[in-house]
């Protein structure tokens, strides 16, 4: 693991501090590391809207049911294989 060292002003340190027995942290670098944890979770969701958003606005809505499918998954298997 890697170390980053950070400069706090007090009144932050002190509000980390108080967030870490709150918290029941073990140390100051594991409730960072749920910080950030949180962040990476929001930001991945943040895209997988962005994705499903730009499905939505990508054009005519189809209708996708067992046969779609399936034929989805001949024309991707064919490809597959033409393409070795």
């Amino acid at each position: 693991m890697s170390s980053i060292n950070i400069s706090l002003p007090e009144s932050m340190k002190v509000f980390v501090e108080e967030q870490v027995t709150k918290g029941g942290y073990s140390s100051v670098s594991e409730y960072l590391q749920e910080l950030i944890g949180q962040e990476q979770k929001r930001q991945t969701q943040e895209h997988i809207e962005e994705l499903l958003i730009a499905g939505l606005e990508s054009g005519e809505a189809i209708e996708v049911n067992d046969e779609w499918w399936e034929q989805k998954r001949t024309y991707l298997t064919n490809n597959l294989y033409e393409d070795q």
